[in-house]
């Protein structure tokens, strides 16, 4: 009777994995050198497969369900097995409990930089990082290519061996999606989407995982990107390059003026524009421009003797007789508040459209 018990004692008649954790991704069932009896009861819950390997090679994988495990039931591992006349004793394989359940708020992000073709930008450098929901999908791959032969493979192992396969992965569908880098900040969710039909086929080929959920929760470029493109913003914001290149001068007539109290603004700026207008009469009647404050009147009879501004001016000379860069009068020129005419790729300005620009 002793030797019975003892023969029972060493078979295996029923099999199952109660898992009361919420991180276990594959669990091996401990045989403890124990032999699998005809006809066991193998257990299977919910969200739960079962893979049979025999000396390496992977066997049968059962669903949710409770079966017998008989030469039937396990076709592949009886043809692995080789048994001539099927399964009729005790046999010895592994057994691995995978959780097919959603694991879901997995943190993912780029270590370095991404590099891709973006249309406005030209080649640009992108940081990102979100989350991502997964399913095992197939227990042979995962356990071949991820999990391996850990007899209890947990959620944080995972995230350590599969981070930065995922992010190789993302790498190269958002650089083959096409999405802008400047539109990336409001389509995040769309991306994820996008995202998806890109990386599912690679990661369930090569790691028999699924993504359900691809949120991408931040896109960032260099700190010299976002300088260019806060600049671009800044010259949208200011919209009329006419009311602009004005502000520009008396701008500058305050910063000449030294210390002047914020009070005495208002009026160096009408002076400013007062002295750019006589400045203009004073052309057309041919007469010396009234001195600058703080110029001597001998210091303006020379420009004057040296000779009128001609009736078609420069760029140039449209400068400085405003006392603005030439590179302002050429912005006012190209957004059509300074009227001009362009000769090939020359611009020619009139007296006449200068005093109408001032007097705007």
């Amino acid at each position: 009777m002793a030797i019975l018990d003892f023969i029972k004692g060493e078979l295996l008649e029923i099999i199952e994995f109660n898992d009361d954790s919420r991180d276990t991704l594959s669990w091996r069932f401990p045989d403890e050198d124990h032999a699998i009896k005809n006809g066991a009861q193998l257990i299977v819950r919910e969200s739960q497969a079962a893979q049979f390997v025999y000396l390496g090679q992977y066997g049968d994988c059962f669903s949710p369900g409770k079966y017998s495990l008989v030469t039937e039931n396990i076709p592949i591992l009886t043809r692995l097995k080789g048994w001539k006349y099927g399964l009729e004793s005790p046999f010895k394989a592994d057994v691995y409990y995978v959780t097919t359940r959603l694991f879901t708020g997995n943190k993912w992000g780029t270590a370095n930089p991404v590099m891709m073709r973006d249309k406005e930008l030209g080649v640009v450098r992108l940081r990102s990082f979100g989350t991502f929901d997964f399913k095992i999908v197939n227990p042979p791959v995962f356990l071949k290519e991820v999990a391996g032969t850990d007899h209890h493979f947990r959620l944080d192992e995972f995230n350590d061996t599969m981070r930065s396969r995922i992010v190789s992965v993302f790498s190269e569908a958002l650089a083959s999606c096409g999405v802008p880098a400047i539109d990336v900040a409001t389509r995040y969710s769309e991306l994820g989407d996008a995202l998806l039909p890109i990386i599912n086929p690679e990661v369930s080929k090569k790691y028999g995982i699924e993504i359900t959920s691809f949120i991408v929760e931040n896109v960032s470029v260099p700190p010299e990107v976002e300088e260019a493109i806060d600049k671009r913003s800044s010259m949208s914001v200011i919209g009329n390059l006419n009311d602009y290149v004005k502000f520009q001068m008396a701008e500058s007539m305050t910063a000449a003026g030294g210390g002047d109290s914020a009070a005495a603004m208002p009026a160096q700026m009408a002076m400013g524009f007062g002295l750019a207008q006589q400045m203009m009469n004073s052309m057309n009647m041919g007469a010396t421009p009234p001195p600058l404050p703080g110029q001597s009147p001998a210091a303006t009879a020379a420009p004057a003797a040296a000779g009128m501004l001609p009736t078609l001016m420069s760029p140039a000379q449209a400068a400085e007789a405003l006392g603005v860069s030439e590179s302002d009068v050429l912005s006012t020129l190209e957004a059509g508040d300074l009227k001009g005419k362009k000769i090939g790729s020359t611009w020619r300005i009139t007296k006449a459209a200068l005093e109408s620009f001032l007097a705007e």
